[in-house]
């Protein structure tokens, strides 16, 4: 019998639109199952349940008095502790911040609210969003990593106890622990999603993202999150973009994909070899390889010296005022960003421009491109893992998904990242729930070391354990 706590954020809207289940119902079988699992996961930073119990009660009020209802109406979501909430405290994963209290909610916040969201609670990010890590563990084997710096998010939804969150990445932090924990992870053109009211890091990096179960369910919450905010000036007063009908639609032809291992591919495991080139093959004609040859090759580098130069300017009175409270990983950054010069840095952030200009050729001929999410299964320990395969998209502000279709030889999720033109994200979003079906209906028979699987079929497995 399925939980009510296994519902997409789809049917979950829809369940409780037409008074099948109410919130209240809802809301409290995920809590159930966050007494079930979290003692081993960790992925809550704060978590009131009467204070979410509440929300949901509002929210079925609303309904039963017979007013408008927006598109998440109801449903649980959680938050990245980088996010100011109102009814909770935001930390930013940090001693230095130990109780703060903001009295004003995130624009991102805000949006889902509007939307009809019940913020569950807040989700452990690593300490400033950075490397060092949370308590947080994988849902897969505790052994293991989540990821980061969105690690709770991410863990979260793979354990089941919320449909959806939110997360943020500014190098790695929504594809990479969306890989390790096995679950869709979206992470929007720059300046798609408002970050006003989230923990900054860096301007020209800061992305909002979204952790979900299916590509549609990403969507449906980047839809509510997505339009201009004053408060954010990389955000642009645009139609919104329809992403989830979009998403949900069949291309007018099968997607192409450029098989790209560009610069971060130094980095993989030897599993990542054969796991790609198990996929090409399902994939036939679909795919090519694509070099993008040594032009690319300065582009990770230019993207550390934009951070660690970002991350020393915003967080300087912060190093100023408690450095001995911040970890000796977050201290180095800082000091190494003092360290680049006027001229590292302005030919680091003018570069992108250049990269993007030589993508649109290849995004002319392929819909999408596809490469690892990560250097392969999540690492034994607490260290987050290398994000160094999403440097290179986060740096450019491209659009990304990292889908959960690979295992590795420890039954351990590896994902596939798609990443596709700047501002084409309802396309990207398509293009990879196409590519999530036809791999899923294939019915290619795979080796355990990389097998391919749809995120469904993955989610019922993990549920039954």
């Amino acid at each position: 019998m399925t939980r009510l706590a296994d519902l997409s954020v789809a049917e979950a809207a829809a369940t409780i639109r037409e008074g099948r289940v109410t919130a209240a119902e809802l809301t409290e079988d995920c809590l159930s199952r966050v007494r079930e699992v979290d003692g081993q996961v960790q992925a809550w930073a704060f978590l009131d349940p009467d204070h979410a119990l509440r929300q949901a009660q509002a929210a079925d009020d609303q309904r039963m008095a017979g007013r408008a209802l927006g598109p998440l109406h109801g449903v649980p979501l959680g938050i990245k502790d980088i996010f100011d909430t109102s009814d909770y405290p935001t930390e930013f994963g940090s001693a230095l911040w130990r109780g703060r209290t903001p009295r004003h909610d995130a624009a991102a916040v805000a949006r889902l609210r509007a939307a009809g969201a019940v913020i569950l609670g807040k989700t452990v990010t690593t300490e400033y969003a950075y490397y060092h890590p949370g308590k947080t563990r994988n849902p897969h084997d505790p052994a293991r990593t989540p990821g980061g710096s969105s690690s709770g998010s991410a863990a979260a939804v793979a354990a089941g106890m919320v449909p959806a969150a939110i997360g943020s990445q500014t190098n790695g932090s929504v594809i990479r622990p969306a890989a390790f924990c096995g679950v869709v992870g979206y992470k929007p053109t720059h300046g798609l999603i408002p970050r006003s009211g989230a923990l900054l890091l860096s301007r020209a990096l800061d992305h909002v993202g979204v952790f979900a179960r299916s590509v549609v369910d990403a969507a449906l919450i980047a839809d509510v999150l997505a339009g201009h905010d004053e408060e954010d000036p990389d955000t642009r007063p645009i139609a919104a973009p329809q992403l989830a009908a979009t998403a949900a639609g069949e291309p007018p032809l099968p997607p192409r994909f450029a098989f790209v291992k560009g610069p971060a591919w130094k980095a993989a495991e030897p599993v990542l070899d054969e796991a790609f080139a198990e996929l090409v093959a399902a994939l036939g004609e679909t795919i090519q390889p694509v070099d993008l040859g040594t032009a690319f090759d300065r582009a990770i580098d230019f993207h550390g010296i934009v951070m660690a130069t970002d991350m020393a300017h915003n967080f300087r009175r912060d190093l100023a005022k408690g450095g001995d409270a911040l970890s000796p990983q977050l201290r180095e950054l800082l000091t190494r960003g003092r360290q680049h010069t006027a001229f590292d840095y302005l030919e680091a952030t003018t570069a992108a421009e250049t990269f993007n200009r030589l993508l649109d050729d290849l995004f002319n001929e392929y819909d999408a491109i596809l490469t690892a999410s990560a250097p392969g299964e999540a690492p034994i320990g607490t260290a987050t893992g290398n994000p160094i395969f999403c440097s290179l998209w986060t740096y450019l502000g491209t659009p990304a998904v990292s889908l959960p279709l690979l295992e590795g030889p420890n039954g351990m999720p590896i994902g596939v990242q798609l990443v596709g033109r700047r501002g084409n994200d309802a396309r990207l979003l398509r293009t990879a729930r196409w590519l999530s079906r036809h791999l899923a209906e294939g019915g290619k028979s795979h080796r355990k070391s990389t097998s391919s699987k749809s995120s469904s079929r993955r989610t019922s497995q993990r549920r039954a354990k």
